[in-house]
């Protein structure tokens, strides 16, 4: 068994003399006329758990079959293990692949489904059942061995499917939204599952997903996709807190924008001048002038809503709760400002000793400068 994964402990893409397990250079996609994959770049490296996230229709799924050679690059380069994959046919390929449908055959047994790849390629019957043995255990479905998959769970399914992509112990194992048919509980708790699974055996993995949160839990990194080209690469704490566009900010997560203009700058603070705020104080970047339009991106639990003005807050304004929802571990608050803006704020429900804030109320509504992340494009 291969070594367990070492790239969330280790972060190899942080060392630019690091060898990446997959190297995608300049690789396009055309069908026809339409472009599904754009000259995209990306280095994966061994023990990743990857996840490529978009939209329906963003290219992350056509970019996953050129990996696993189902399709072929109209341009570029695939690399993996070191191999040029140009001319290695799917079957050849150090790679898996899981499908969102699993694919699992109706008339066979649960351990015939995991066992049937390593019979096709002429294992002893009683390694390959032995095999499936140890894959079921890992997966805590042992017991249903003998079940055909119409007698399962969606999420044992999954999990049978995923047994048998992983019995025959790939490099690399690619899944096109593996979670997709579970419902949100289920979805949650088979997450945990799949890394405990992928650290165990230190399978490199790439996940394309739709969903943010799932991506978010799962991935050592992710990258973010649109239109065929990948937006910007990087761990989720990088993504959620300083996305490079206004697209990954409102993509991941929720996010209140404001167009505005630089002002003013001094050294350690610049002067936004925005339709929906008034001025703005932000911290100063490098590389804007004056008159420049620029983004501000702020996050909701950034925000803080007080009764009182708060003391000392550059950046603070009064407005109306318009409406609130209450989530368990957090209320959820739209303020709308005399200028007609929206904001959207959250906190958590911690106790408090005075009520808390509801409907129709008047309240303060403050931001510290260092939470708006300001946005070129």
């Amino acid at each position: 068994m291969d070594g367990p994964a070492i790239a969330a402990d280790t972060k190899p893409w942080r060392d630019p003399s690091a060898n990446p397990f997959i190297s995608v250079r300049g690789v396009t996609k055309r069908f026809g006329d339409f472009t599904a994959v754009s000259n995209v770049d990306l280095d994966i490296f061994k023990g990743e758990l990857f996840c490529l996230l978009g939209e329906s229709g963003c290219g992350k799924s056509t970019l996953l079959r050129m990996l696993a050679g189902f399709e072929q690059p109209t341009e570029g380069s695939i690399r993996i293990d070191g191999e040029d994959m140009a001319r290695v046919p799917p079957d050849r390929r150090p790679t898996n692949m899981m499908f969102q449908s699993y694919a699992l055959f109706p008339h066979m047994t649960v351990e015939k489904n995991v066992a049937y790849g390593l019979l096709r390629e002429g294992m002893k019957k009683s390694d390959a059942y032995a095999k499936a043995a140890e894959m079921l255990r890992m997966v805590k479905l042992e017991k249903l061995a003998r079940r055909k998959p119409d007698q399962l769970s969606g999420g044992q399914r999954q999990r049978v499917a995923l047994a048998r992509s992983l019995v025959k112990r790939p490099k690399l194992l690619l899944l096109d939204e593996p979670l997709g048919a579970l419902d949100k509980k289920l979805r949650e708790e088979t997450q945990f599952e799949l890394i405990k699974i992928q650290e165990t055996l230190g399978v490199t993995f790439i996940v394309v997903t739709h969903d943010q949160d799932e991506a978010m839990t799962l991935a050592t990194r992710i990258g973010v996709m649109k239109d065929g080209i990948i937006e910007q690469i990087g761990e989720p704490r990088e993504i959620y807190e300083t996305p490079r566009s206004r697209f990954v900010a409102d993509f991941i997560g929720t996010v209140n924008l404001f167009e505005g203009v630089v002002e003013a700058a001094a050294p350690d603070m610049m002067r936004i001048a925005t339709p929906d705020l008034g001025d703005v104080m932000v911290l100063p970047q490098e590389g804007l002038t004056r008159g420049q339009t620029i983004w501000g991106a702020v996050r909701p639990e950034r925000f803080a809503l007080t009764r009182k003005r708060p003391e000392d807050m550059p950046n603070a304004w009064e407005g109306v709760v318009e409406e609130m929802g209450y989530i368990g571990h957090m209320s959820q608050y739209r303020v709308r400002l005399p200028s007609g803006a929206l904001i959207r704020a959250s906190q958590s429900n911690r106790l408090r000793e005075e009520a808390p804030i509801s409907w129709d109320e008047k309240v303060w509504i403050s931001v510290p400068p260092a939470a708006f992340r300001v946005l070129t494009e």
